[in-house]
């Protein structure tokens, strides 16, 4: 059974970083390409950052390009997010998600529909 569990949200204060992991059991990372989402109270799920089995383009959303880090450790079957300079509108909830896409496979999206796998998310609050 594919298991993800995110860890790591709190409250933090503008211009402050934080780092969202997210531990991997039960299938070979290897396989499968990562992102993370976010969703704010109201409004919809969005894609924040994705990363493809093979560990290469990683893709950012504009709102957070420049500030966020998505990787990954095989090895360890752990994905991290590295979030710097923290705003007020990056308060939401934060899921890890991981779809098959095949050995190191290259692809990779931000589409929530093209991952089967979810964890139960973290809470960031960014607030003064």
């Amino acid at each position: 059974q594919l298991q993800l569990v995110e860890s790591g949200g709190t409250l933090v204060r503008p211009g402050e970083s934080l780092t969202l992991s997210c531990a991997t059991r039960g299938f070979t990372l290897d396989y499968y390409a990562i992102a993370w989402f976010r969703q704010a109270p109201g409004k919809e799920r969005e894609g924040v950052s994705c990363l493809s089995a093979s560990g290469t383009s990683p893709n950012y959303a504009d709102s957070v390009k420049g500030r966020f880090t998505i990787s990954r450790d095989n090895g360890r079957n752990t994905v991290h997010l590295q979030m710097n300079n923290l705003k007020p509108e990056d308060t939401g909830v934060y899921y890890c998600a991981a779809g098959y896409r095949g050995f190191l496979s290259h692809l990779a999206t931000m589409i929530p529909a093209d991952f089967a796998s979810w964890g139960q998310g973290t809470q960031v609050t960014v607030s003064s």
